[in-house]
């Protein structure tokens, strides 16, 4: 009589879950890089000029007349987008999370060639990525975007933009500003780009965020999802004539 295969249970057991792995982390690779894709490029201006922060030299007459273009009160307009950049270790699969928001307020002041002050209002249960877990993450014990709605920029100093530039020119300058997150203040020094574009102008950059520096709790859930301790707030403004 032949005799009878023994089985081990472990065996099978040490099998199954190596293959749910390979499943798993395979099924996340072609998620990711197949039917999801890349993430959206950061947010920034796309014009093919560019020049330098650093103002030429201009007759005070010329730099007169170029002032009335730009100086008075500016709002926000359509078009413009606020949002984060995180990057994440999905089961083993580096990816890059960005949720963003349309729902901007906000305005700005140029008295002659300086912005005097500016200010502006992000409704942070607005942001959405293209995961509705990931948003409710964020939503909830993330944000607590019920107990703190809103997201607020304000500038802490004024902007001397020197010479202006012809329309369609990028031109780099120097910020600092007050930003709330999570009902947590702190002080934030960026760069950022602007460009006129006929009737409009359009400002766009990035902020680091450290998250516990707002008391943000870190977005990583469990040992599946894990995130970096930071992150980017991205914006492209534009503004209209108030």
């Amino acid at each position: 009589m032949a005799r009878l295969r023994t089985r081990h249970p472990i065996r099978w057991l040490l099998g199954g879950v190596v293959a749910l792995a390979v499943l798993v982390v395979g099924g996340t690779w072609l998620y990711i890089h197949v039917i999801e894709g890349p993430a959206p490029a950061p947010l920034g201006l796309r014009s093919g000029s560019s020049a330098s922060a650093s103002p030429t030299v201009r007759s005070s007459a010329a730099a007169a007349a170029a002032a009335p273009a730009i100086a008075g009160q500016w709002r926000v307009a359509s078009g413009s987008m606020v949002g984060y950049r995180v990057q994440e270790v999905l089961a083993g699969q580096n990816n890059t999370a960005v949720g963003r928001t349309s729902d901007i307020s906000g305005s700005m002041t140029i008295s002659g060639t300086t912005v005097s002050n500016a200010s502006f209002t992000v409704q942070m249960a607005t942001v959405h990525s293209d995961q509705s877990e990931r948003d409710a993450q964020f939503d909830g014990r993330i944000m607590d975007t019920a107990s703190y709605p809103e997201g607020t920029l304000t500038l802490s100093g004024p902007i001397e933009l020197g010479t202006l530039p012809s329309d369609g020119v990028i031109r780099s300058y120097q910020a600092s500003a007050k930003l709330t997150l999570h009902g947590q203040t702190r002080m934030v020094a960026f760069s950022l780009q602007a460009e006129r574009t006929g009737a409009s102008i359009e400002v766009s950059g990035s902020i680091p965020i450290v998250f516990a520096e707002y008391g943000i709790a870190n977005p990583s859930f469990g040992s599946f999802v894990t995130t970096q301790d930071h992150g980017l707030l991205e914006f492209l403004v534009k503004f209209s004539r108030a």
